[in-house]
């Protein structure tokens, strides 16, 4: 499963737990239903002000919702996170973007 999904998912999930609709969630971080629905499926990232924003309406810490259920060994996340790393290093704002996301956790 791709990492869009298994935010989604994730988010869904503890949406559901705390018992919050998504029209409930979408209104407390200030997000349109529809943006809400398309990261929940995965078609989306939300922005890292959202993420940070729905992670603490849900009481999470941000890295729960990158957690995959089956999970990889320390190897294989280090290896797909320096080639992702490698992809991006010649663009500056998304190199920012993972600098305050990983900040955030």
């Amino acid at each position: 499963m791709d990492t869009k999904k298994i935010l989604g998912k994730k988010i869904q999930e503890y949406r559901k737990r705390a018992k919050l609709t998504q029209e409930r969630l979408a209104e407390i971080i200030g997000m349109d239903t529809i943006s809400l629905s398309k990261i929940e499926t995965g078609r989306n990232y939300p922005t890292s002000d959202n993420l940070s924003k729905i992670a603490e309406v849900l009481k999470v810490k941000v890295y729960e919702l990158f957690v995959d259920d089956n999970l990889k060994s320390n190897e294989e996340l280090l290896g797909q996170i320096n080639a992702m790393l490698a992809d991006i290093s010649a663009d500056n704002k998304k190199l920012h973007v993972v600098y305050s996301t990983l900040l955030s956790l």
